[in-house]
């Protein structure tokens, strides 16, 4: 066989095969999230719309720099798990939590919250978007028990209405003119 027939040979099986792997890497594509730090009044407002008391277990999935647990532990005595997939993040998480003195209540993963064991928490906190909350909906129905709570920052759950949506009357001021106006979403588990 010549070069040139093997070379033809070769750009036709490419040609083939390049729009099938095109079409699964954009199928399985999921937008990135960024870290966004959510304002402390706002993790405070998240804690008390879900009734958080001294017995819960909170989760945080995408906990960034940690404060949600963070918090609820100084506030609270909860223990706590912030799921993270950014070991950076991650690690600023547990010197915070060390300095604050809660590293004995609080414990940080660097693990994709999607895959993540989250049947432990009685309280799961999460400022994720649109197409995460989505796709852990499946996750909080098996895994968590009656009685647990969720509360979501700015993006609820695509066709599952919350038992309580709440706007913070306070807007915050970032950059410019930019205003941005916080939204809290809560379900129960039944």
């Amino acid at each position: 066989m010549t070069v040139m027939k093997k070379l033809c040979g070769l750009m036709i099986v490419a040609a083939w095969i390049m729009p099938i792997a095109f079409v699964s890497a954009t199928v399985d594509y999921r937008e990135e999230i960024p870290f966004v730090p959510t304002p402390i009044e706002v993790v405070d407002r998240m804690l008390e719309l879900a009734e958080v008391k001294k017995g819960d277990i909170i989760y945080d999935l995408g906990s960034g720099d940690g404060r949600i647990v963070i918090r609820a532990a100084k506030k609270y005595g909860t223990r706590g798990v912030g799921i993270e997939m950014d070991q950076t993040l991650v690690d600023k998480a547990r010197k915070s939590a060390q300095a604050e003195g809660v590293s004995h209540l609080v414990e940080f993963r660097v693990e994709d919250a999607l895959a993540a064991d989250i049947s432990p928490a009685s309280v799961v906190t999460l400022y994720m978007l649109p197409w995460f909350n989505a796709a852990m909906k499946p996750n909080f129905q098996k895994y968590l028990k009656p009685g647990a709570r969720i509360v979501a920052h700015d993006f609820g759950i695509e066709g599952w209405p919350p038992v309580k949506t709440e706007t913070l009357p306070d807007l915050e001021y970032r950059g410019g003119s930019y205003k941005h106006e916080h939204v809290l979403y809560l379900w129960r588990i039944e």
